[in-house]
């Protein structure tokens, strides 16, 4: 102990000693991290892609979709699947008017329509909104949501798809969302997310909730 020049945090004594190696750690990490930021130096529209069997793919879309509304941008909306689903992020993003474009374009997972072609008309249809809102100027970023099981179903042309993808203009950011990305959107893309699953509530009974699931 030093006395006087002691500091106390919630309990825990630090001494003058402790409290300088820290400062230059943390200069040095400072240091650090400033080069490293510094040295990024290319600016450019982004594929990301959230995939995995873990919760939150979508969820994680919407809030980037947020954030570029907190920046008077505008943002399309594709849902290739969940289309008959009454969601409260939907209601939400009402609010910002024409500054959110959103197709609900889905008629529910496979096993619900238990019909291919409809499947495939659906997904069709959506890709077709999709390519319409990647083509406008004025939108900063698209969310394709759940086009990756369109694509794991083969409903849809993965080459086109990502060749499409590929082809947009350089600032236009794009997400797209979905369990099993395919492998060539994955190499295509500029971020993936890989969402774990450790433990669902599903598991325990429990079912889908207003304002968690839906």
């Amino acid at each position: 102990m030093t006395g006087i020049d002691d500091k106390t945090i919630e309990g825990k004594t630090i001494e003058d000693k402790d409290a300088e190696r820290h400062r230059a750690k943390m200069a040095k990490r400072k240091a650090v991290q400033d080069a490293e930021v510094a040295g990024k130096t290319i600016e450019k529209g982004l594929l990301i892609v959230n995939t995995g069997p873990g919760k939150g793919k979508t969820t994680a879309a919407f809030g980037l979709a947020l954030r570029m509304l907190g920046y008077g941008k505008r943002v399309g909306v594709v849902q290739f699947i969940k289309g008959k689903w009454h969601t409260g992020e939907k209601d939400a993003f009402a609010a910002f008017g024409d500054r959110v474009v959103w197709h609900a374009m889905g008629e529910g997972f496979t096993w619900e329509t238990q019909d291919l072609k409809r499947d495939i008309a659906a997904a069709e249809a959506a890709w077709a909104k999709a390519l319409d809102l990647i083509a406008d100027p004025s939108i900063s970023l698209v969310v394709l949501d759940e086009l990756n099981i369109a694509l794991r179903y083969d409903y849809l042309d993965l080459e086109k798809v990502v060749a499409a993808l590929k082809a947009r203009r350089d600032d236009l950011h794009v997400i797209v969302t979905g369990r099993n990305a395919k492998p060539l959107l994955v190499e295509a893309a500029d971020l993936v997310t890989e969402m774990g699953l450790t433990k669902h509530h599903f598991s325990a009974g429990v079912k889908a909730q207003q304002g968690i699931e839906f």
